[in-house]
């Protein structure tokens, strides 16, 4: 199978994976745009760690709506730029706020200015890597239930704050290669379970990166391929990723 129609395989699979939350929040509201539908204007932001921040300039030019080196070279590059070409119309601001090494704290100690103060209209967050990543290297002690807690807080003061906004949130991955090991689970797998339990509370866009990663091992590819580390996806990650975000949100 050549890459192209493995990205087209893969995504295909997962896509029926991708679920939107239909409770009290913005998903169900007669007010809101359907899910995965952008407005004229609307502004995207995505969130998260490394893995979202991709290299993005941060000094120079992180306040500029759909500038590349502000959206880093990554999936929110890969999306915004697709997203552009396709909807030349619809004038959409497309930022990044992903921030190295960020777990669910940092994202709380940052979160007014770096989101609630931007107003988005969709919000991507992939968060959780760093959570786990940390801990096993000794600097820090959060636990699973500390992530819950945090990453809820988080959502809970985004609703009530952007109480219109459409979340999406990412599942946090690991790919058994390079720096990931063996005794990163079972609690790793908690973890993802976790922010599947949150997304769905927070009434959010689901987007399973851990199963389509896994989907395409399965299919033949050597894990390498998509995370040469286990965590920092590759280029050939990025547009997985890219991929399947744009199936599950829709656009």
């Amino acid at each position: 199978m050549d890459r192209r129609k493995l990205i087209k395989f893969v995504a295909g699979t997962v896509a029926g994976s991708c679920v939107i939350g239909t409770s009290r929040y913005v998903a169900a509201s007669e007010e809101s745009e359907p899910a995965g539908k952008f407005g004229d204007g609307a502004v995207v932001l995505f969130q998260g760690d490394s893995i979202t921040d991709a290299g993005r300039d941060k000094k120079n030019r992180a306040d500029r709506p759909n500038d590349a080196r502000a959206l880093g070279d990554g999936y929110p590059f890969v999306i915004a730029g697709q997203l552009l070409r396709q909807h030349p119309t619809k004038k959409l601001k497309f930022f990044n706020r992903g921030s190295s090494g960020n777990k669910v704290p940092d994202l709380q100690k940052r979160w007014k200015k770096d989101c609630i103060e931007m107003k988005p209209d969709v919000l991507s967050i992939l968060v959780g890597v760093n959570d786990i990543w940390h801990k096993m290297a000794g600097r820090y002690d959060g636990t699973v239930e500390d992530y819950r807690k945090g990453f809820s807080d988080l959502l809970e003061q985004t609703r009530a704050e952007l109480p219109k906004v459409q979340l999406v949130i990412c599942e946090p991955f690991a790919l058994r290669c390079g720096a990931v090991e063996d005794s990163w689970f079972p609690e790793f797998d908690e973890r993802r379970q976790v922010a599947a339990d949150v997304a769905k509370d927070a009434g959010a866009i689901w987007v399973p990166f851990q199963k389509m990663f896994e989907t395409a091992i399965e299919a033949g590819t050597d894990p390498q391929v998509w995370a040469a580390d286990g965590v920092h996806p590759t280029l050939a990650g990025h547009a997985l990723m890219a991929e399947t975000w744009r199936q599950c949100v829709g656009v």
